[in-house]
C-alpha cells in the first residue's frame, strides 16, 4: 500500500461519499422517473420486446439502461466496497484506488500485459484479461483478492451474452470470437473470422445480435447471439479506420462506435447495418460512457486530453471538457451515483477523475505504466455484458 500524489479541491473529497446515501426508496424512483421523462418521451403504451432466450426481460423498451439508476445496486453487489480497478498493461499489475480518498490501497500482481477488467454477467467476479500471458486472473470484488488464473487464449477483451449463457473472448491477434462456458471458461465454439483485431462490442437491445469493432483492418462485424456466428461485415468508409469502443443507444436504434483515426463517433442502424455517418467528436476518440440518466454520453479523445459530451435527446454534442494538463482519456466507467467520470490516462500513467456536472478535474491519480480498462465497481444494472462494465 502507498500514497499517491493527487491534485483535488476540498470538495471532490465528499463527490462519492454520496454513493452509500444515494436516498430513499422514493427518492430513487423519482429521480429515475424524471430522468427517464427528460430522456424519452413516454408512448401511450410500452411493447414488450422479444428478448434472446433466457434473457432478463427489458425494463423498458425505451430505455436499455433502465436498470442503471444512480444508487441502484443489485443484492449481489450492495455490500461490495466502490473501488476502481486499473490493469496496468505495461507493469503487468492492477492498481486498486479508493474512490474517496484517492489513494491507491493495493497493487495486486497478474499476468502479462493486462488489458482490461471485466464484471462477470453475475456480477460476483471482475476478471483481468492478461492478453499477452494467456490468462484470465479473477478477482473477488468483495475481498479485492485474486484467485487462481484460468488459461484463456489471446483475452484481449470480454463480453457475457445477456442470457448469461456464453462468455465471448474477443482474441484479437488469433482473429477469433470464442464462445466459452461463463464459469470455468472452457471453449463451447470458435469463430474464426477474416477482419482484424476484433475489439470491442454491444448487443442489441434484444440480445439477439452483437456488433464487433475490427480495429486493425477498419471493419464492423455483426454476430447472431444465439446461433454464435457472423451474419454481417461492414468496411468503414473512411480510409485509415480504426474502430473502438461501442455502445447502444437508450432506444436501441443506433450503434455509436467510436474511431480513434477518423476523430469521431460512427452512428450505425445495427439492424439494417448499412454504411454508418461519421460524428466528429475530437482527436483520437476512445471511449463512451452513458450517463446515469440515460440523457447523454461521455466521449473521451485520447489524442486531445479531452471529454466530448454528446446528448441523446438533442442528438447532438453540447460540451467538450478538456483535461487542465493535458493527458490521454481512454478507458474506464461512471460511478454508482453517477457524479463521476473514471478514465485511465493509457500515455501518461494516471488516472483521471471528472465531475460530470461541471467537467472540472477532480483528481488525478499516478499508477502503473499504460493504464488501460479500468473498471469502477460496483456499479447499478442486474447483469454485465462485459467490457469495463456494460450493465443492463
Amino acid at each position: 500500500m502507498h500514497r499517491t500524489l493527487v491534485k483535488h479541491t476540498l470538495a471532490a473529497g465528499v463527490v462519492l461519499a454520496a454513493l452509500a446515501a444515494c436516498g430513499t426508496e422514493t427518492r430513487d424512483r423519482a429521480t429515475e422517473n424524471r430522468a427517464t421523462r427528460a430522456a424519452v418521451p413516454a408512448p401511450s403504451q410500452r411493447q414488450a420486446v422479444r428478448g434472446l432466450p433466457g434473457m432478463p426481460p427489458v425494463l423498458d423498451p425505451r430505455d436499455v439502461y433502465a436498470a442503471d439508476r444512480p444508487g441502484r445496486l443489485s443484492p449481489v453487489v450492495k455490500d461490495f466496497p466502490s473501488r476502481i480497478y486499473v490493469p496496468n498493461s505495461e507493469s503487468d499489475t492492477v492498481s486498486v484506488i479508493d474512490p474517496k480518498t484517492y489513494e491507491i490501497i493495493e497493487t495486486i500482481p497478474v499476468g502479462r500485459q493486462p488489458q482490461h477488467v471485466v464484471p462477470s454477467w453475475d456480477l460476483k467476479t471482475l476478471w483481468v484479461n492478461n492478453n499477452r500471458g494467456h490468462t484470465l486472473t479473477p478477482i473477488d470484488p468483495k475481498t479485492g483478492k485474486a484467485g487462481k488464473p484460468v488459461e484463456v487464449h489471446d483475452p484481449y477483451n470480454l463480453y457475457f451474452t445477456p442470457n448469461g449463457r456464453h462468455a465471448v473472448v474477443m482474441a484479437s491477434l488469433d482473429r477469433e470470437l470464442v464462445f466459452r462456458d461463463p464459469h470455468t471458461m472452457k471453449p463451447l465454439k470458435t469463430v474464426p473470422v477474416t477482419c482484424y483485431g476484433v475489439n470491442h462490442a454491444d448487443f442489441s437491445l434484444d440480445g439477439r445480435y452483437f456488433i464487433v469493432s475490427c480495429e486493425f483492418s477498419g471493419e464492423l462485424l455483426k454476430v447472431d447471439t444465439e446461433k454464435m456466428e457472423v451474419v454481417g461485415q461492414l468496411r468503414l468508409p473512411f480510409d485509415g479506420a480504426m474502430p473502438q469502443d461501442v455502445k447502444l443507444s437508450p432506444d436501441g436504434k443506433r450503434f455509436y462506435i467510436a474511431d480513434m483515426m477518423a476523430d469521431g463517433m460512427w452512428v450505425l442502424d445495427g439492424d439494417s447495418f448499412t454504411e454508418p455517418r461519421l460524428l466528429p467528436t475530437g482527436k483520437g476518440t476512445h471511449g463512451l460512457y452513458v450517463s446515469r440518466d440515460s440523457r447523454e454520453m461521455y466521449v473521451s479523445n485520447r489524442g486531445e486530453g479531452t471529454v466530448s459530451v454528446f446528448d441523446f435527446t438533442r442528438n447532438k454534442l453540447t460540451r467538450k471538457w478538456r483535461l487542465p494538463d493535458g493527458g490521454s482519456p481512454d478507458m474506464g466507467g461512471v460511478s454508482a451515483d453517477g457524479k463521476v467520470l473514471w478514465l485511465s490516462g493509457r500515455y501518461d500513467a494516471e488516472v483521471y477523475a471528472i465531475d460530470t456536472r461541471t467537467g472540472a478535474q477532480l483528481a488525478r491519480i499516478p499508477v502503473g505504466s499504460g493504464p488501460h480498462g479500468l473498471a469502477v465497481y460496483p456499479q447499478p444494472g442486474r447483469y454485465s455484458l462485459g467490457h469495463t462494465g456494460v450493465f443492463r
